[in-house]
């Protein structure tokens, strides 16, 4: 078994895949970080959109009362129709606050699976280089041959199996 190339070729292939495998673990972490910090800032945005309509609304509440208020002192004839009107501003502004929320849900949902596609795709181009060059680099002409051969034969037998 010692004295089986192959085994040696097979523990030489082992050991340079373990000693090539930390530094792209490295690099595709350092940019999925990169790529999960994207999200999550786009996560905030959202948020502090979210946030922001909640303000305008507490706003807009405030000031709907203080209407009331001096509508009630001034006309109390009037007070039916401006319950009307608080109705139908409360109303479009629950619509609108629920369309924003939608929307920002959807955005969120768009942005991470564009994030997990751009991650598998770069995961697979990566590895696909690394190992092309892996084998352009460990293997010359006569090797790279009867890599090829010894490949179709297996292709082969295991078609026939």
């Amino acid at each position: 078994m010692f004295s089986d190339p192959q085994f040696w070729v097979a523990v030489a292939f082992f050991a340079f895949i373990a000693a090539v495998f930390n530094p792209i673990r490295k690099i595709l972490t350092t940019n999925l970080d990169a790529q999960i910090k994207d999200i999550k800032n786009k996560i905030e945005e959202a948020e502090n959109l979210k946030n922001e309509t909640q303000v305008t609304l507490s706003e807009i509440k405030q000031r709907q009362n203080h209407v009331q208020t001096e509508i009630q002192e001034i006309h109390k004839e009037a007070e039916s129709k401006v319950k009307q009107l608080e109705q139908l501003a409360e109303n479009k502004l629950k619509d609108q606050i629920i369309k924003r929320q939608a929307l920002a849900e959807a955005k969120i949902d768009q942005l991470t699976r564009d994030a997990n596609n751009f991650i598998q795709l770069h995961i697979t181009s990566t590895a696909i280089a690394a190992t092309i060059l892996i084998l352009k680099e460990k293997l010359n002409t006569e090797e790279q041959q009867n890599l090829i051969n010894k490949s179709i034969q297996e292709l082969g037998s295991t078609l026939k199996s």
